[in-house]
Parts: structure tokens; C-alpha cells; sequence
């Protein structure tokens, strides 16, 4: 098998020629995005659709950092804020409806423990899903191989190590579950402060 092949399969690849070729189209797009005039929202959801392997209603508040961008697949209005970087070696599939704030780093990449397998090159990429409704917090970085459930609020700060199920909030170094979210979480926003009636009434609406 070639390099691009393994990669591909999950196993063990260096990062030669052919790996380099394909992640030229990612520095291209990345680096128009980066560029481009911040309120031209139109041309920056544009770049966005080119870049993304599945999208649909997408933005990206850059910069923005990625290795492919083919390989990552997110669902309906998917949002990133600044500073947002996804090593997509491996495929990154997020659900529906998901916000990442400022700073999230998602990695699929990896690197062997062992210094003198290290140093040899090889590397390695697997997989990272994320759910529907799915608030990732400011700084936080999501390690390979990592499932996070739908319906799941991942506080700011976190090192995801480790998979979250669905409905909870999680947060911490390394990142564990909080508390369940429920019922009585519908009407609040900050802490527990409940939202007021105009917006709530604007909210039921919906």
C-alpha cells in the first residue's frame, strides 16, 4: 500500500509527496479564507462550502486551520468562531446544529509513545464524531478517537481524552461528565438566571 492508502485505513503512514499533494487544495482555501475581507459574510460562506467535504448552511468565523477539509463532514448549521483548527487526517464528523467557540482544536492525528518509532515518521489518524446539538467551549481540544454525544454542552478549557455520552455537561482536564442536562435546564441561560418573558415567549414560538 502507498501512503495515501494506509492513511486512509487507519494504519500507520509517513507523510511523503502524495500526503503533501492533496493538502495543497486545504492551504489554497484556508488561506483565502484567512484573507478575505472579515464582513464579506457571502464570500467567506462560499470558501466555506468549497472547503468542507459536507456541509450545508456553514460558517466559519477565520482564521481557520485544517489538512483537508474534504475529510471533515458536518451537518446543518454548523458554526465555528475564531481560531477554530481541525487536523482532519482521519474523518471528523459533526452532527447537526453544533457551535464550537473560540479556540477549539479538534485532532484526528497522532504520533507512536516509543521515541524510536516516533522518529521514524509514521503517524496515524482516527476518526473524531460528534453529535447533534453539540456546544463545544472556548479552548478546548478534542483528542482522537473521541465520540461526543448529541444534546452535550463540553465546557470551556476541557481535553477531551475520552468519549461523553448524549445529554450531559462535561467538562475538566481530562474532561468528565458534570451533570445531566433535564427538564428544568429549558428556560435557563446563564448559570441560573432564567430567560426573560419577551424572549421566552419568542423561543415557544419556534
Amino acid at each position: 500500500m502507498n501512503n495515501l492508502e494506509r492513511r486512509d485505513r487507519g494504519l500507520v503512514y509517513i507523510s511523503d509527496d502524495a500526503v503533501f499533494e492533496e493538502q495543497k487544495r486545504a492551504r489554497r482555501l484556508t488561506q483565502a479564507l484567512n484573507t478575505a475581507d472579515r464582513s464579506d459574510f457571502d464570500t467567506l460562506k462560499d470558501i466555506v462550502k468549497e472547503l468542507l467535504g459536507k456541509s450545508e448552511n456553514a460558517f466559519i468565523n477565520p482564521p481557520f486551520y485544517c489538512d483537508y477539509g474534504t475529510k471533515i463532514e458536518v451537518g446543518k448549521n454548523f458554526f465555528a468562531n475564531y481560531n477554530c483548527t481541525i487536523i482532519d487526517v482521519a474523518k471528523v464528523r459533526i452532527g447537526d446544529n453544533c457551535q464550537l467557540a473560540p479556540n477549539v482544536a479538534i485532532y484526528t492525528a497522532g504520533h507512536p509513545v516509543h521515541p524510536d518509532t516516533r522518529n521514524t515518521l509514521y503517524e496515524y489518524g482516527i476518526e473524531v464524531t460528534i453529535g447533534d446539538n453539540v456546544w463545544i467551549g472556548g479552548n478546548t481540544v478534542i483528542c482522537p478517537g473521541v465520540h461526543i454525544g448529541s444534546n452535550t454542552v463540553i465546557g470551556a478549557g476541557s481535553v477531551v481524552t475520552r468519549d461523553i455520552p448524549d445529554w450531559v455537561v462535561a467538562a475538566g482536564n481530562p474532561c468528565r461528565v458534570i451533570r445531566p442536562i433535564t427538564e428544568a435546564d429549558r428556560r435557563l441561560y446563564f448559570r441560573k438566571q432564567e430567560i426573560d418573558d419577551e424572549a421566552w415567549t419568542e423561543i415557544c414560538k419556534q
